[in-house]
């Protein structure tokens, strides 16, 4: 028998409820993305109040009001560096980023790589349906090459780009990939991600049935192995983390890689050594007054 480690904690969970009205299509992986993450957040221990949700544009972003906590909806493409900023003001703050496969990799990928190189203390969710569903279907960057999609009915032209690939090649601290056909499986990535002290990158491999048609729940679920599972697998090894990544079947999944020990952005701010309080604790006012006289 499995048990349910959040059935005791029924209030706690519906502490992240909202009145508001759920729009997504029927079936889609979000509904079962968002009922992961606020399990891993209650599990974890976290309060509505001590989270900062920062949503991108998409059918992701749709989900910023049906999930309490502070929460704030940002520009295409662009909430890594909103998610960045305010954690940088507020450390004491967990700070999550969710995006969809077009604003991470098409519009914002120059925000990805500089946050994995600066390794801001942010759990990362991507959002991969490989498409742009907001917007009815049109190929994104992680479309499978031949696969039709509005604006390409003979199939996308290019070939796709790997996440996972392009991430690990920038030495990040922790990658990890789910499915979002597997709510417990999500919920612990997404527990380890939370206790990650640096970027986390999570890829979720997400259904999306009205315009993504070949990768559906039972394909993902055939096709997902855990890494875990591997013989002799590491996960404290890039190399080996690199060399799954480029495998296309099975679709491994879990913690692919974890730098345990390296120092984070906040860290390696050595002029901040010694400081408890945070930048937003620190914001004084100032009598401009005279200087308005002026103008």
């Amino acid at each position: 028998m499995t048990i349910n480690p959040i059935a005791d904690k029924a209030e706690a969970y519906l502490a992240y409820e909202t009145e508001e009205v759920i729009t997504w299509c029927d079936g889609c992986g979000n509904f079962a993305i968002q009922n992961a993450l606020k399990r891993a957040l209650v599990l974890e221990g976290y309060k509505p109040h001590e989270v900062l949700l920062c949503f991108d544009i998409g059918c992701s972003g749709n989900g910023s009001d049906k999930i309490e906590g502070y929460t704030i909806h940002g520009l295409h493409g662009r909430v890594i560096p909103l998610a960045a900023g305010a954690v940088i003001a507020n450390p004491k703050m967990k700070v999550i980023a969710s995006a969809g496969d077009g604003a991470t990799l098409n519009e914002g990928v120059n925000h990805l790589i500089h946050a994995i190189r600066s390794d801001y203390p942010v759990l990362f969710l991507h959002h991969d349906n490989q498409n742009f569903a907001l917007t009815t279907g049109q190929a994104s960057c992680t479309t499978p090459q031949g696969c039709k999609a509005n604006a390409a009915p003979e199939g996308a032209p290019e070939e796709a780009i790997n996440p996972l690939s392009l991430v690990l090649s920038q030495h990040p601290s922790f990658v990890a990939r789910t499915i979002s056909s597997d709510t417990d499986h999500m919920t612990e990535v997404f527990r380890a991600g939370l206790k990650h002290k640096g970027f986390a990158f999570i890829e979720i491999l997400q259904t999306c049935p009205t315009y993504n048609k070949h990768m559906t729940d039972p394909w993902l679920l055939e096709k997902a192995k855990e890494v875990k599972d591997l013989p002799d697998y590491d996960a404290q090894d890039i190399w080996a983390a690199r060399k799954i990544a480029e495998i296309d079947e099975p679709i491994h999944t879990g913690i692919l890689y974890h730098h345990k020990n390296r120092d984070n952005f906040l860290e390696v701010m050595k002029f901040r050594d010694g400081f408890i309080t945070s930048p937003t604790e620190e914001v004084k006012h100032y009598d401009l007054s005279d200087i308005l006289e002026t103008l």
